[in-house]
């Protein structure tokens, strides 16, 4: 799969840049815990960034770095941690945390640690539909390839994790898009939309690395694909890998929000294979 670093660190290295702080990181977990490893927060007397899943465990944490950062602590150390009755925490599970005085000096080091790895997701179609996708997808693993054929569609202020492209034919940008993107198609055309998803399934055929295409649309605009499509010499099999309607079965409402919603949380489960 490929996969983008998340370029959006820097309230982390601006808070460091005026004070040292204590990293506290999940390095292993075992059983039923809030967070999983690899999640981390930075401490300081006044602040954090980050979260390792709140309640007792946190705030246990969050004491001892603020007791070291008054102590001048300059060494890691580990905390393991049992989840039971006695920390107030029912999960059952055990964490093991590592706590790291870090400063503005290890900014390189720590980028590459901190980065989650995101999932590459080609969005087509910079509509309302399309802008409340974008907005739902900024705080989360994914990077947003967002496409349009038209001029001035996109907003002036993008997301650190999204770029945007005006491409015209629209469907060449099928071309470029990285291994392991998931696809979204929405443009303001039906043509366009039927351009978009033939050139998705050439790829397909050719190289197999487009795990996920997702058409907005009814069943009844599928069937009408469909025919189209078979028509140009696709297989029954291959579009069967087409999804339409995008978005998870049940969730009502047509509001761009909640479409939005419905589909953001169908990625998040194709994420999770």
């Amino acid at each position: 799969m490929h996969a983008t670093q998340h370029p959006d660190l820097a309230p982390l290295f601006e808070r460091l840049a005026r004070a040292p702080a204590v990293l506290v990181s999940v390095s292993h977990t075992q059983g039923s815990v809030p967070r999983e490893a690899g999640t981390w927060m930075a401490v300081w007397p006044d602040g954090q960034i980050g979260t390792i899943g709140g309640g007792h465990l946190e705030w246990d944490a969050l004491k001892q770095a603020r007791d070291a950062l008054a102590a001048g602590a300059s060494m890691p150390w580990t905390h393991r941690v049992a989840l039971g009755p006695s920390l107030g925490q029912c999960c059952g599970g055990v964490v093991e945390l590592r706590f790291e005085p870090v400063t503005l000096a290890e900014a390189g080091a720590l980028r590459q640690r901190l980065a989650p790895v995101l999932t590459p997701v080609a969005l087509f179609g910079g509509g309302h539909v399309g802008q409340a996708i974008v907005r739902a997808l900024a705080p989360l693993p994914f990077a947003v390839h967002w496409i349009d054929s038209r001029d001035g569609v996109f907003p002036d202020r993008l997301p650190s994790t999204v770029c945007a492209e005006h491409s015209e034919p629209v469907q060449d940008a099928v071309r470029d898009l990285p291994p392991g993107a998931r696809v979204l198609i929405m443009s303001f055309s039906h043509a366009e939309d039927l351009d978009i998803v033939a050139a998705c399934l050439q790829r397909r055929r050719a190289s197999g690395d487009l795990p996920f295409v997702g058409l907005i649309g009814s069943r009844t605009k599928w069937a009408t694909f469909r025919r189209r499509l078979l028509e140009r010499g696709f297989t029954e099999d291959e579009l069967g890998g087409i999804t339409c309607p995008i978005g998870l079965p049940g969730i009502g409402g047509k509001e761009p929000a909640v479409i939005a919603a419905s589909v953001v949380a169908q990625l998040l489960l194709v994420r999770s294979g």
